[in-house]
């Protein structure tokens, strides 16, 4: 699959070099003149547009008071000539406007303001072609967050109900420019990004694709048909799909096309005299509901909508559609995606990977200064010796680790009166973590795992509300939310806490985290991404 991925990426290359993105999929480098009279790029402007640059300044009257001015001067001194006649003269000195600089160097400035999941924003000044992943690695940098690509920028329509999440190549001005007033900016998780570029059969029920060219219909070339400009790949199934301008909705056979979204008027068939257009891609975005069931009546919880880019605040012309189960929404909501985009996703996807692998032979563990600087030491003798036999110093860091573990367990015993007491350490320091969301209802930790994407090991823990002494896991495994409660144990007057009624005990939550993200135990997979919220 990568490979056959890799020689149509290849393929397109050849045209263009793979550099970051520009607008509607240009290049930030120059390409080679082909052969012949060039051609202007430059979009054509009138005169009284195109700029003005600064002009020779007239001197004629500067050379004839200088004339007047040597009558006066004595014969003995050298005259010396004015190397800026210009700066002399009765008027003005030239002063630039505004307006007389190139747009180049001149570029536009807008504030930006963006919102964390937690209700706390940031007012950021970008410039005019700024990027949605410009912006992320920005806010990334300026709240200290780990970078790893899985930051998005989300468009959010409380009015409609509506959001989405920014494609990496749009322009972040442009995008504001079609928002109501009461939208936003979030800053937000997504790692189902660009999960479909891995595992496209979890994206794609077979039922739900095909081919208008039978010879393109293998499942290996799945991804390809999408990418490729010259095949025709199509999405059908059955959708709830709200007829404009009433509040009542049908069930429909649709079909997801190239040049937009076809509902069938007659049972599944798919004759162009039986297919009407219910919406177009090209001036268009899809978006998830929010709450679909209480604003809009929706018969499930899987709606999507789609929505012109000139509609702001109206509902009349928001094309709603209502899925049975998430992966069928998720299906659709891709399949736009590619159609639209097409090639630009997967440079987008690519891009990361690309500047990883030019930076991998450089690249070596994040360390401070401090600790490069140290050794392991010997200090069991009279004298400390340096260990310089690797594998024994590894041994020395084993040694060391378990002895810190039984003073801390010996410390939280002998400091608390009873092995459930709050104040013990294995209670609270899981507290510190990104992955601990505290006192959060069920259904509010599904919300976070649906908004930071349904993909394999992502995953959460809270409070249990129904055992105060108790913690749950919330996990997520082919695109289904899991719930798992680990209980306290005790074993010889020590604190433990299991997932497994007592098989595999820990002595804290973090120690219980990372043994579930290494091995799958009792969990359907392992725990591979947390949840995480920053207060920017």
């Amino acid at each position: 699959m990568n490979a056959s991925l890799e020689s149509l990426y290849s393929a397109c290359s050849m045209q263009s070099d793979t550099v970051p993105l520009l607008q509607n999929g240009q290049h930030a480098r120059s390409q080679p003149r082909a052969s012949g009279p060039p051609r202007s790029v430059q979009p054509q402007v009138s005169p009284r547009q195109r700029v003005q640059r600064s002009q020779p300044v007239h001197i004629l009257a500067v050379r004839r008071l200088q004339e007047e001015d040597q009558q006066f001067r004595t014969s003995s001194l050298p005259a010396i000539p004015n190397p800026f006649p210009e700066l002399c003269g009765p008027g003005s000195p030239p002063v630039l406007t505004p307006g007389s600089l190139p747009p180049s160097q001149a570029a536009a400035k807008q504030d930006v303001k963006v919102f964390s999941e937690d209700g706390t924003s940031k007012v950021v000044e970008i410039l005019a072609d700024m990027t949605a992943r410009d912006l992320c690695q920005l806010l990334v940098y300026k709240s200290h967050c780990v970078d790893d690509n899985s930051w998005t920028l989300v468009e959010h329509h409380p009015h409609l109900g509506l959001e989405r999440c920014l494609e990496d190549h749009e322009l972040v001005v442009q995008v504001e420019s079609t928002m109501a007033s009461e939208s936003k900016f979030l800053f937000r998780k997504n790692y189902a990004k660009y999960e479909f570029f891995k595992n496209p059969m979890n994206f794609f029920p077979e039922q739900m694709v095909t081919w208008c060219q039978q010879s393109n219909g293998s499942q290996t070339q799945l991804l390809q048909n999408f990418l490729n400009s010259s095949s025709c790949p199509e999405i059908q199934g059955f959708l709830h799909v709200k007829e404009l301008g009433k509040k009542s909705w049908k069930k429909l056979y649709v079909c997801l096309r190239r040049s937009g979204l076809y509902c069938s008027t007659k049972g599944t068939s798919k004759e162009p005299r039986h297919l009407q257009l219910l919406a177009d891609l090209e001036d268009s975005n899809i978006f998830s509901l929010i709450a679909g069931r209480k604003q809009y009546n929706a018969p499930t919880d899987h709606g999507l909508c789609i929505k012109p880019n000139k509609v702001r605040n109206e509902t009349k012309e928001l094309r709603l559609l209502c899925a049975e189960d998430e992966q069928t929404r998720t299906c659709w909501m891709t399949a736009f995606r590619l159609l639209k985009y097409g090639m630009l996703l997967y440079q987008n996807y690519r891009i990361p990977q690309q500047r990883k692998a030019l930076l991998s032979p450089f690249s070596t563990p994040v360390r401070s200064v401090s600790e490069n600087s140290l050794v392991a030491m010997d200090f069991s003798g009279q004298t400390g010796r340096v260990i310089e036999n690797p594998a024994e110093a590894q041994s020395a860091a084993l040694e060391e680790g378990h002895a810190w573990r039984k003073r801390s367990t010996r410390m939280n015993i002998l400091g608390s009166q009873s092995p459930l007491h709050p104040s013990t350490l294995s209670t609270v320091i899981h507290r510190t973590q990104h992955w601990f969301h505290g006192r959060i209802s069920r259904e509010e930790s599904h919300r976070i795992i649906k908004q930071q994407g349904l993909v394999d090991g992502l995953f959460l823990l809270r409070d249990s509300q129904s055992n105060p002494k108790a913690f749950v896991l919330t996990l997520c495994h082919h695109q289904k939310i899991k719930n798992f409660q680990i209980l306290p144990c005790e074993d010889d007057g020590q604190t433990f806490f299991s997932l497994d009624d007592g098989n595999t005990k820990f002595s804290d939550l973090i120690q219980l985290v990372d043994f579930y993200q290494l091995n799958k135990g009792v969990l359907p997979c392992k725990l591979k991404h947390h949840c995480i919220r920053v207060a920017l």
